[in-house]
């Protein structure tokens, strides 16, 4: 509102100073208007003169933010892959064990890791899983996990007593 407000006095001294050339005869030496300056202040901060005023606000409505998706199958819930490379990962620091993980080609394009869950698989080179989203909190790097019982990855084998 300032702004306006200054732009409005700004207007009108300009308007009253024509108007006064008009009709006043001309001085020889006139004296400079002194018009306020439009940058702040020492006091004031920048930041302060873009604010948009309550009814500019509510005119445009609340600024929303549209975040990427972190989603690594672009919203969907599963895909199909080609298994590259069986491969073993090493936890974070304070876990300790070998979690099996396999590099696969996803059916649109991406090439990511993704974990075995359950006990001993037989995954080789050319099979085909099913992945879906879901990450290994303690394995950087893999969002995938492969389901058991379809296409080339079976069922966890139950041990017999």
């Amino acid at each position: 509102m300032n702004l306006i407000r200054r732009g409005l006095s700004l207007v009108s001294a300009g308007i009253r100073t024509q108007y006064a050339a008009i009709t006043a005869p001309v001085s020889p030496a006139p004296k400079p208007l002194a018009l306020p300056s439009l940058l702040p202040t020492p006091g004031q901060s920048l930041l302060a003169r873009t604010m948009a005023s309550l009814a500019q606000m509510h005119r445009t409505g609340p600024h929303i933010k549209h975040r990427k998706s972190r989603n690594p199958l672009n919203g969907n819930p599963f895909a199909k892959g080609v298994v590259l490379k069986t491969l073993i990962k090493k936890p974070k620091k304070p876990n300790s064990a070998n979690r099996k993980c396999v590099l696969v080609r996803l059916s649109n394009g991406k090439e990511m890791v993704a974990y075995v869950p359950g006990i001993g698989h037989n995954l080789q080179e050319h099979n085909i899983v099913l992945v879906r989203v879901g990450r290994l909190k303690d394995c950087p790097g893999v969002k995938l996990k492969c389901v058991r019982g379809v296409h080339d990855l079976p069922h966890v084998v139950k041990p017999k007593p």
